[in-house]
């Protein structure tokens, strides 16, 4: 009974990995086929055909948009990872009044909903005059409440003698959490930082208003205006390369990074 109970549970779960990974490789599929093929469920084209690709890169300037995708995602979640872990270990290690306040605010602003700040946000950017320009994509992100909290997190599990070794050879607080805390908060490191880099290459709604130049747009806003906004004309295949290609960069990362998001969640999560 145990064995058929496992065997009905590896069913399970094969069927709901299936349901949710067949719309990606669909969406794959569906990009190197004829327009004649698109309706079809097969994931094998029977006219492998690139013209899905060569219409995205020919209508519209989907290289620049990856370069600019590219820049500030990697950009915004250094300035995440930096900003984040001191602040983290300031509301962990270091004593000084307000402490638990300024956590408390923390905490707070992640149940405000973000679409209430994106008129002020907006009003902000155009006076500082950093519309249409990389402040406006990068300064509002460099820092999370999130990354704060799970860096906290982290780091008040880390045992006190690490921190009085360090205090007694010279180290001040910066050296502390770059050269000490920093190695072993490898899997905080990678859960802050694949979180917020998908995040940042998956935002829509805050370069649709802040930026309208061609040359200054990103992946997302550029694959939106392309399906959504009528420049692919109706060409499902070109609609169908243009999310792969948006999908791919942040499910390589994935991937390649998993072992320490996992570990990062059993071991850092919102405890203590």
């Amino acid at each position: 009974m145990r064995a058929l109970r496992k065997i009905l549970g590896y069913i399970v779960l094969a069927a709901a990995a299936l349901t949710f990974i067949y719309p990606f490789l669909w969406m794959i599929s569906a990009s190197f086929k004829p327009e004649n093929e698109i309706g079809s469920l097969s994931l094998i084209p029977k006219n492998f055909t690139i013209k899905g690709y060569q219409a995205v890169f020919t209508q519209i300037p989907i290289t620049r948009a990856l370069l600019n995708s590219i820049f500030v995602s990697v950009v915004s979640t250094a300035c995440v990872l930096i900003f984040s872990s001191m602040v983290g270990y300031a509301l962990a290690r270091l004593r000084f009044i307000g402490r638990d306040t300024i956590f408390n605010i923390v905490l707070l602003t992640m149940m405000i909903p973000g679409q209430l700040t994106l008129i002020p946000m907006y009003v902000l950017i155009v006076k500082l005059g950093w519309a249409d320009t990389y402040k406006a994509l990068i300064i509002p992100a460099m820092i999370s409440n999130m990354g704060i909290i799970i860096f906290r997190q982290f780091f008040r599990s880390l045992p006190q003698e690490l921190v009085d070794a360090a205090r007694i050879d010279g180290c001040s607080d910066y050296k502390i959490l770059f050269k000490i805390f920093w190695p072993l908060s490898k899997p905080s490191l990678v859960t802050v930082g694949i979180t917020t880099f998908i995040g940042s290459w998956n935002e829509v709604l805050w370069p649709l208003i802040v930026i309208r130049k061609w040359d200054m747009m990103t992946m997302p806003q550029m694959v939106t205006l392309f399906s959504v906004g009528g420049l692919a004309g109706a060409q499902v295949a070109a609609e169908m390369a243009a999310a792969t290609m948006l999908a791919l960069p942040v499910v390589v990362a994935y991937l390649f990074f998993q072992n320490y998001f996992i570990e990062s969640l059993a071991l850092s999560g919102i405890k203590g």
